[in-house]
């Protein structure tokens, strides 16, 4: 039999891969799931980097669909960097409460607004250093707002479904989400690096859960290492 020319990995017994073979596959994995799914962008309904941000520190440990429900009347309410950073803390909790952890949340969003006011004239700064300065911003979410608001490729946006495809795709061996980033980001080209976090998030949700991938009506099985092991089960 005449070797596999594609860049995807055999199924069944799989040798460590080249970095060279693995950045192929992974431009296999990005050019296939633009074709699949051409409308992917950021499910956060917003209307400036202000909104996306606060969208963003709601949607940890929530929905995209319960953030959305949420925020027109929040944003309703407080209209303004100014108006978060003035309201009563309890005011703050209740408009967001449905999201979970509101409290934490409120205490970050609010102290975001402070810090805003305070260094950067009331605008959300675009850089990643000056993002991680206001509470409650870690990369990802601070990833999310530069890709999305400013078109800044400074790292990958690592979600729960972006490291577990990204672990069962073999694009890296790693569990903690700053070392998935960094992995991502050495076979990812950088020009996909905003859009490769809203790529994956589809098959994610649709097709790979965390219990029953569906590997038999993903359209990565061929490139994806781990879907012998489940199509075998």
């Amino acid at each position: 039999m005449s070797p596999q020319k594609s860049a995807s990995p055999p199924k069944g017994k799989r040798g460590r891969e080249s970095k060279r073979a693995l950045r192929e596959r992974a431009e296999q994995i990005i050019a296939l799931l633009r074709t699949t799914y051409p409308e992917a962008e950021c499910a956060l309904v917003h209307r400036n980097a202000w909104e996306l941000l606060v969208a963003t520190i709601l949607s940890a440990q929530c929905t995209d669909k319960r953030v959305n429900i949420v925020t027109p009347a929040l944003f309703a309410q407080f209209p303004t960097v100014e108006a978060f950073a003035a309201a009563p803390r309890e005011d703050l909790e209740a408009a967001i409460k449905t999201t979970g952890f509101f409290r934490n949340k409120a205490k970050n969003i609010q102290g975001a607004a402070y810090v805003m006011l305070e260094k950067f004239g009331g605008a959300v700064p675009n850089t990643m250093a000056e993002l991680l300065e206001l509470p409650g911003v870690a990369r990802k979410t601070a990833n999310v707002v530069l890709g999305v608001a400013f078109q800044v490729a400074d790292g990958v946006v690592v979600d729960t479904h972006v490291s577990r495809l990204s672990q069962r795709l073999k694009l890296t061996r790693q569990k903690d989400p700053t070392k998935i980033e960094r992995d991502l980001m050495e076979v990812v080209p950088q020009s996909d690096w905003i859009d490769i976090g809203h790529l994956l998030i589809h098959p994610g949700r649709a097709l790979c859960t965390a219990r029953k991938p569906a590997c038999g009506k993903c359209p990565l099985q061929d490139l994806c290492p781990s879907a012998a092991l489940y199509l075998d089960a």
